[in-house]
């Protein structure tokens, strides 16, 4: 088998397959783990002090343990007291929490960084708390927290490749089977490195679109 048409007959459509895979675990973990992060971050900073450590204590956990020790811990630890994931939701699930903890801490210092005279001003207009925060204080935090949860998405792009490790066979996967039944191990890699590469490409090229989109005149980026 030359090389050509080693690429189209068997590494494209398997790795055409992985990718797919790919990007349904990025996707939804991306959007859960933001919305996630969003909202312990707001706790961390606005809560109650129960609140906050718990806050607290969610990030500490998923930011200070390997990411796979997390999956392990979903799709092989969990049986034990009666509770069974399927590959891919443990692998969502997994994602999500780790990138949600990422993503609080940014959140949390774009929380900070807005003074605290707008949450009395609003007080003032008869704005609850709660109000406050999610109509005048989140969307400005979450503007200036962009650049670094934007950092956070490319990260999930190419750490989503540990799926594999729990059965759920995505890019990275579909590569090991391929290179593994070929010993094509060079030639099989460097496609899937190219395709991780398009795949950060598009994702940062997306974020800066989106940062342009939040930009406020006068007001920084």
């Amino acid at each position: 088998m030359n090389e050509f048409t080693f690429l189209l007959d068997k590494l494209l459509p398997a790795l055409n397959e992985g990718v797919v895979m790919s990007v349904l675990l990025i996707v939804p973990s991306a959007l859960i783990g933001l919305g996630l992060g969003i909202v312990t971050g707001a706790v961390r900073a606005y809560g109650t002090p129960i609140m906050q450590r718990i806050g607290n204590g969610y990030a500490a956990l998923f930011r200070g343990t390997p990411l796979v020790i997390q999956l392990f811990t979903l799709y092989f630890g969990l049986p034990n007291i009666g509770i069974y994931l399927d590959p891919y939701p443990a692998a969502v699930i997994g994602f999500s929490l780790c990138s949600g903890a990422y993503h609080s801490e940014y959140i949390r210092g774009g929380l900070l960084s807005i003074r605290r005279g707008q949450l009395q001003a609003a007080h003032a207009l008869g704005f609850s708390t709660l109000s406050t925060l999610i109509w005048i204080i989140i969307p400005q935090a979450v503007r200036r927290s962009l650049p670094g949860c934007g950092n956070e998405v490319v990260y999930l792009i190419k750490y989503s490749s540990l799926a594999y490790i729990i059965t759920c066979v995505e890019l990275t996967g579909q590569g090991k089977m391929v290179a593994s039944q070929t010993f094509r191990f060079t030639e099989v890699f460097m496609v899937v490195g190219c395709y991780y590469l398009v795949l950060v490409t598009m994702a940062s090229w997306g974020l800066r679109r989106l940062e342009q989109k939040m930009a406020i005149p006068g007001f920084g980026h």
